[in-house]
């Protein structure tokens, strides 16, 4: 696969909305962890309409969601407020504790849960160390921290790595 495989999401979306969450349903999904900055909102934004629907969406199909995020609490919760999904808050992402932790909270393992962020190396690796599906999504907003646009411009390269390997695949390509 490549020096840069350890890093590549299962697959690559346009966006968290864009998934076809009721076919992984349909497959024994029963569990989602999402991150929420530039994944689901911008950075640092509240949930809105859309993300509130989906998440919303999600729960009542029967999966277990939780957001798992490396922000502190006060954060997360003002986000999750009107949506009342589950939380691990300072999951110090990529580290596995995080998720386990999620997964631990909804009752799923492993093998019926999935990941959906937008960053490769703490997202994504975090997620593939801990043996879930994960799904990269493209950041809704291009404005960030400083350390994270030097992340990206890594990433940049891992991505060119994938599309490559993988053709630029979709979910319908390749599950």
């Amino acid at each position: 696969m490549g020096l840069f495989s350890r890093f590549y999401p299962d697959a690559y979306f346009e966006s968290a909305y864009a998934i076809e969450y009721k076919k992984l349903y349909d497959e024994g999904y029963r569990g989602i962890i999402f991150d929420i900055d530039n994944t689901l909102v911008p950075h640092g934004a509240p949930s809105d309409d859309r993300s509130r629907k989906l998440l919303k969406e999600l729960m009542g199909m029967g999966y277990g969601v939780t957001l798992l995020s490396n922000n502190k609490p006060k954060r997360v919760d003002m986000f999750n407020e009107p949506i009342g999904a589950l939380c691990v808050y300072k999951a110090g992402k990529p580290s596995r504790k995080g998720y386990r932790k999620a997964m631990e909270k909804m009752g799923t393992n492993e093998s019926n849960t999935f990941f959906v962020g937008d960053q490769l190396f703490t997202d994504v690796w975090g997620a593939k160390r801990t043996g879930i599906k994960s799904f990269l999504v493209k950041q809704i907003d291009k404005k960030e921290e400083i350390q994270i646009v030097i992340k990206r411009f890594f990433e940049k390269i891992v991505l060119r790595s994938y599309e490559r390997a993988v053709g630029k695949q979709t979910l319908e390509d390749h599950t």
